[in-house]
């Protein structure tokens, strides 16, 4: 084909598929756009008279967020950190600066957190471990109008997770604090902060659960009672202000629970009663000195309330008394059930540790105690706490046991197996008498109940245990659906109740 066929054949091809678009266009109604044509936007909104209650909490929410936003602050940390909790496990976790969390080393580290202004010249609320591995000097916060600060860290308390730092500076805007005591699961709540670098961030949800016992770190000495709202809280929010519908703050916002290490529902924020007497104390002494009752607690269930004689599960129950202590001082028992605290009723271990929490050394707190079918009334003068204590025993060791061999037991109705102590067992265990559990059967009542092989059982039905055969004379004794409420011992020197139900 010469090279004119082929132009003329190319022309060909696009005039046809021009004309083509043409027809196709005008069969099909399509008309060519005409420049400079004005649109007529609609602006009448579909909705002429708005629902009043959906236009007052619109209006609400505005509000709000206007009135708070002034008093929150963005706090950058420069400082050393090591991770501690890795956010991809389904576990709550604290946020470190920024949510950043380490790595196993120290190393330098950057990251940002919250802050909310209580008083206008200058401190400022918000969580240690926001600021607690922060260099000198390495505090610094942005004002909601631009300004920047550095601060100087006036105290922590790691066992609240409450902080305060201190801007010079005068008549700031301040934050109202509200009454944490009034609040309501199902109430609106607004998370006010900076997360993921987004400053001046306001999130709404409602309380979801009051008194939430998340254990974050595992410190048994730390207040564990969040408020927990679906207010969307993330990395950077820690340390910032959880409002209620009249703007006054109700909590501090810490901790998440999630698989990601973000936003999945479920935030926690320490109560403001509880960090306002923290405040207090850290910007008075930079300190604080907490009055500890000298026990260790845990909820009473349905089966360890069957098991001390009571008609339902109510109280907290003392697991072991420390040696020294104002427990033992005050004439606390293991076994006990503490019911009340200055009158105020008490049915969880962290509601304890909250009222107890907020007292000093040298206070006195008022104990309603159920023991052995009966109510007493008990007074605790409250001590600091000593890093050296050690669990209290009720027995001390004695002669060796003469026996050669151990007799050994294992008991059906109740899934475990257990041995005489032998000499060595008992210097140990600093016990004099009592038995050995050599083995827990899997998944059985005992297994689920918390006992483990290892331990030493002191007393069984609050009867001292010398041997193999003085339990076994108490379980055969037992009935299925009986209750047997053992006291063992760790050898670390803890002591702890099992309730175990005959099987």
């Amino acid at each position: 084909m010469s090279k004119k066929s082929i132009i003329a054949a190319a022309f060909l091809v696009m005039f046809a598929v021009a004309f083509g678009g043409i027809l196709i266009a005008s069969f099909s109604g399509i008309k060519p756009i005409v420049a400079n044509t004005p649109i007529d936007f609609k602006t009448t909104p579909p909705i002429q008279s708005v629902n009043p209650t959906l236009k007052g909490l619109n209006e609400g929410f505005v509000e709000i967020s206007k009135a708070v936003t002034p008093t929150v602050v963005n706090i950058e940390v420069t400082g050393n950190s090591k991770g501690e909790n890795s956010p991809h496990q389904d576990i709550p976790f604290f946020f470190g600066p920024d949510g950043q969390q380490a790595p196993d080393q120290d190393m330098p580290s950057k990251g940002t957190g919250t802050g909310f202004i209580i008083s206008n010249d200058g401190y400022i609320m918000t969580n240690n471990h926001v600021v607690k591995n922060a260099n000198e000097n390495g505090i610094k916060v942005q004002m909601n109008d631009k300004r920047e600060f550095t601060a100087h860290l006036i105290g922590t308390d790691p066992n609240t997770d409450v902080a305060v730092i201190k801007i010079d500076a005068k008549d700031l805007p301040v934050a109202s604090l509200g009454n944490s005591d009034d609040v309501q699961v199902g109430q609106w709540v607004l998370a006010v902060g900076n997360p993921l670098q987004l400053n001046s961030t306001v999130t709404a949800g409602i309380v979801s659960a009051l008194g939430r016992n998340i254990n974050i770190d595992g410190n048994s000495y730390a207040i564990n009672n969040f408020i927990q709202t679906d207010a969307a809280i993330n990395p950077g929010n820690s340390g910032g202000p959880l409002v209620d519908i009249s703007g006054s703050v109700i909590g501090i916002n810490s901790a998440i629970k999630s698989q990601s290490g973000y936003y999945q529902g479920y935030g926690f924020a320490i109560p403001i009663n509880l960090a306002k007497s923290v405040a207090t104390e850290l910007i008075k002494s930079g300190k604080i000195s907490r009055g500890y009752i000298g026990v260790s607690i845990k909820d009473v269930d349905q089966k360890e309330a069957k098991g001390l004689g009571m008609d339902k599960a109510q109280g907290v129950l003392i697991q072991d008394v420390l040696k020294g202590g104002a427990g033992e001082n005050a004439g606390l028992k293991v076994g006990d059930v503490i019911l009340s605290v200055d009158g105020k009723n008490v049915n969880a271990a962290n509601e304890l540790q909250t009222i107890i929490g907020q007292k000093r050394p040298g206070d006195v707190a008022a104990l309603k105690v159920y023991r052995d079918g009966k109510t007493m009334d008990m007074s605790v003068t409250l001590k600091a706490r000593d890093e050296n204590q050690n669990a209290a025993s009720n027995t001390t060791p004695k002669e060796e046991s003469k026996k050669s061999e151990p007799s050994m037991k294992s008991f059906e109705k109740t899934g475990f197996s257990v041995t005489d102590l032998t000499g060595s067992q008992k210097e140990k265990f600093d016990v004099s008498g009592g038995v050995y559990v050599t083995s827990v059967k899997r998944f059985s009542e005992s297994f689920e109940r918390g006992l483990r092989e290892g331990l030493i059982i002191i007393e069984a039905d609050k009867k001292s245990i010398s041997n193999v055969s003085e339990l076994e004379s108490i379980i055969n004794g037992k009935s299925k659906g009986d209750i047997l409420v053992l006291k063992v011992k760790t050898e670390q020197g803890q002591v702890r109740l099992v309730a175990i139900e005959i099987q």
